[in-house]
């Protein structure tokens, strides 16, 4: 039996209403599931009108706005790399750099000069004597602290790049799977959304690595780019990302560079550096800042083994290291610098009386006897000892501190360079965690779901479904007549 076109047509385009409705209703359902779940962008039907004249879900695509996310990569690769910066300036702070403490170079300088003073002024005190060679013993000794602790921030960073390497590599070994399911789905016409968003979130944990850049192709194909330019993820395949870490640092000690595809991105070597994420802060603490401050250090101890060394005074020439030694060695370090100096210098045995030193010889000599008419007031040597200590010394420039200051205004300026490299990357890391928490709220605003707006959708979907539903109800009602009165025709 034949129905009338139209009411066959109508007939479709009710049910077909009901059934829109009821995958609309799905897809609410299934957004405010997701509302409060991090990296969950709001579904969309996308809903097109068929050829007798329905309706269909015929897709379902993610709320996205690429610019807003791409914010949101740059600012979580900037806030990265500034916390791993933050957290080794923060170790060399705490345990070198307080400007008055027991582990301050600065302050033990302070302290052995007014020891030094106090024999000065009374030379023929044997326990002054003691107490300056005290005083200089606690300057060497936190000056090796220092050193070993500035090697000890090198070494975690170094451990700490070797993490990042590795979770960059899972990462992408991650994104290459989600990636060919979601051009899979997309050749079949699936439903990709969630995978869209596995997708994104592997590409926000990435950045916190390594600063990223993407594209995507028409087919959704996606690849990634390190923020130097270099391939991490192309035509399918994933970089190989590559280092060597070291176990052990010195003060000589060069790490090893990070490898995209064989290309060194960290390290002197590098030609294109990575700029931001982990990876670079830590790579920036470990070849730079720590370096640095390295040679800060080992330039104080330079300059204390010059102001104490000792010249024959006989006229020979001969200089000796008096006072502070190089692990011992009487030969004075080299003008240019000498790498993990401030872990080697040590106070002269002849003075220590632990080894079976005798301390006035700091005052009289300790290589040469300068006291010949061994007078208990002798201070001619002391007076030159402090007066050295107060004159300014040249300094190597990769101590970034300049190359001309006394010893104390050396030490000090170290202090304020620390300082002021602490308040530069506390700055930074204020205004990206503020930049990050911006761009974050701005690209769940226009990505995420809003409970609000599904509920309204919600009843409009209703609504929409009961009328529908009214109106088969009413085409079935309609149909159910037409087929009495067929029959009562046929059977009269």
């Amino acid at each position: 039996m034949n129905f009338p076109m139209n009411l066959s047509s109508a007939l479709n385009i009710a049910q077909s209403g009901v059934e829109t409705s009821t995958a609309l209703s799905d897809i609410i359902s299934r957004n405010i599931s997701g509302a409060n779940t991090s990296g969950f962008s709001q579904k969309i039907g996308n809903v097109v009108t068929t050829l007798d004249g329905g309706s269909e879900v015929a897709s379902i695509s993610n709320a996205q706005n690429q610019a807003l996310f791409n914010n949101v990569l740059g600012a979580t690769s900037g806030s990265s790399m500034q916390s791993a910066i933050s957290a080794g300036l923060t170790t060399l702070k705490t345990i070198v750099g307080q400007p008055s403490g027991d582990t301050s170079p600065a302050a033990k300088l302070s302290d052995f000069t007014n020891a030094l003073q106090q024999y000065e002024a009374s030379p023929g005190d044997t326990s002054l004597a003691t107490a300056a060679i005290t005083a200089a013993q606690n300057l060497a000794s936190t000056l090796n602290n220092a050193s070993a602790t500035v090697q000890q921030v090198r070494e975690q960073a170094d451990s700490q790049m070797a993490s990042s390497v590795s979770t960059i590599n899972s990462l992408l070994s991650q994104f290459q799977g989600v990636n060919a399911q979601i051009l899979a789905g997309n050749a079949t016409g699936g439903d990709v959304t969630n995978l869209v968003d596995a997708r994104n979130s592997i590409l926000t944990q990435l950045s916190q690595q390594i600063g990223i850049t993407t594209s995507t192709a028409p087919n959704g194909e996606m690849s990634i780019y390190a923020d130097n330019g270099l391939p991490l993820f192309e035509n399918g395949v994933a970089s190989s990302v590559t280092f060597q870490p070291t176990s052990a640092y010195s003060a000589t000690t060069t790490g090893n560079a990070v490898y995209i595809d064989g290309v060194p991105v960290t390290g002197s070597s590098a030609v294109m550096p990575v700029q931001s994420g982990a990876l670079a802060g830590l790579a920036n603490l470990r070849d730079n800042i720590s370096v640095t401050y390295q040679t800060q250090l080992d330039e104080t101890a330079r300059g204390l083994i010059d102001a104490f060394a000792e010249t024959d005074p006989s006229g020979s020439g001969t200089t000796l290291a008096g006072l502070f030694t190089n692990a011992g060695s009487t030969a004075l370090p080299s003008a240019s610098g000498v790498p993990g100096l401030s872990g080697q210098i040590a106070v002269n045995a002849a003075v220590d009386p632990s080894q079976g030193g005798n301390p006035s010889l700091l005052g009289n000599g300790i290589n040469f006897n300068y006291n010949t008419s061994n007078a208990a007031s002798y201070n001619t040597q002391l007076e030159e000892y402090i007066t050295n200590l107060s004159t300014a010394q040249t300094f190597n420039s990769a101590g970034d501190i300049g190359t001309s200051n006394t010893l104390s205004g050396y030490a000090a300026a170290s202090v304020s360079w620390l300082d002021a490299q602490q308040q530069s990357v506390s700055s930074e890391s204020t205004y990206q965690s503020t930049l990050l928490s911006t761009s974050t709220t701005a690209l769940s605003n226009a990505t995420g779901v809003s409970l609000d707006d599904e509920m309204s959708q919600m009843l409009d979907i209703e609504n929409s479904y009961g009328a529908s539903a009214k109106l088969l109800s009413s085409l079935n009602s309609m149909f159910s007549t037409l087929v009495n009165e067929l029959n009562n025709i046929v059977t009269a």
